[in-house]
């Protein structure tokens, strides 16, 4: 498909996916790349020469354009800017803060810049600082997420900015795209329906949780931190509202105590598979992911399902 994604990245299909941390590694962004879609590396937390080495094996596997997601809190994010130079990325996205003092020198390197922006304000900001194209996150998503619907903020930043929006949050399938594109968008990001991919190895109870998953089932913790996460219910969701409950009866809640609460707990299910006690990122749409397919299979699908809708609606 032509469009100005597409155009902009050297990609085949205006598809995304997302850049979800201690999953997002190169078996699938190499895959998803190579199906025509934009693969992403997650960063997460990472070392920046643990990330280099993503770089390396994604390239190794495919010579398609993929991009490195960096989560500008992390420690190593300095490290990961630099890297991504070095390694020749051609993408970069980011999430939690703003890329402003690496911008000249991603611009040296002839990366393009894809910030997620959960508000309008911030999308505007990433436009002046010189951003190639803005991901509009919506509640939905799962892991981190903003205040607004993907239905809401998706055309408010659409109209606030000139460069490409990329719809993110409750996406997985041709209707999605199509409910994104109508919004005004020019492509979409796919998160939780990617990580029950083939070639994603997160681990298999992670994928089962997610596969079983029904529509009220994810829910949203960390609220009072400011750093809000959406997951699938289970023992460590009901230790952690209660938990947040107890600090916020306090005259002063004792933020780090909830932080450390959380702290290593994503790596416990994506890595280790405890689903109970760990994290289980997800989003709202994990309802409709039903099955495991390869990337390839679930861009055809998601792509085929939107021009079937195209037909209809023409």
């Amino acid at each position: 498909m032509k469009n100005r994604v597409c155009e902009l990245l050297g990609i085949e299909y205006p598809i995304f996916q997302g850049g979800m941390a201690w999953i997002a590694e190169s078996s699938l962004a190499s895959a998803v790349s190579e199906a025509g879609g934009l693969g992403i590396i997650a960063a997460g937390a990472a070392p920046g020469e643990v990330v280099r080495e993503q770089i390396k094996k994604t390239k190794a596997a495919t010579s398609k354009p993929f991009g490195v997601n960096i989560m500008l809190m992390s420690p190593f994010a300095d490290d990961i800017a630099r890297i991504c130079c070095e390694e020749g990325v051609a993408i970069v996205t980011t999430g939690a803060g703003t890329p402003g003092k690496y911008m000249e020198m991603f611009a040296q390197a002839n990366i393009k810049v894809i910030p997620i922006a959960p508000s309008v304000a911030i999308a505007k900001k990433m436009e002046k600082m010189g951003a190639h194209a803005i991901i509009a996150e919506g509640m939905e998503a799962g892991g981190h997420i903003g205040k607004l619907t993907t239905m809401a903020l998706v055309p408010q930043i659409v109209d606030a900015v000139s460069i490409p929006v990329i719809a993110a949050g409750g996406i997985a399938n041709g209707r999605g795209v199509g409910a994104a594109f109508m919004l005004g968008a020019s492509a979409v990001q796919i998160g939780t329906r990617f990580l029950v991919a083939t070639e994603c190895v997160v681990h298999e109870n992670y994928k089962k949780a997610v596969l079983k998953a029904k529509d009220i089932d994810t829910v949203i913790t960390g609220t009072i931190t400011g750093h809000p996460v959406r997951s699938l219910r289970n023992k460590l969701t009901a230790r952690f509202i209660e938990l947040e409950k107890e600090e916020q009866m306090k005259e002063t809640p004792d933020l780090a105590k909830i932080e450390e609460f959380a702290s290593g707990t994503l790596r416990l299910a994506a890595v280790e598979g405890d689903v109970q006690n760990g994290s289980v990122m997800a989003g709202q749409i994990a309802a409709m992911v039903n099955k495991e397919q390869t990337c390839k299979e679930i861009i055809e699908e998601v792509w085929g399902e939107y021009n079937a809708l195209i037909a209809r609606c023409c």
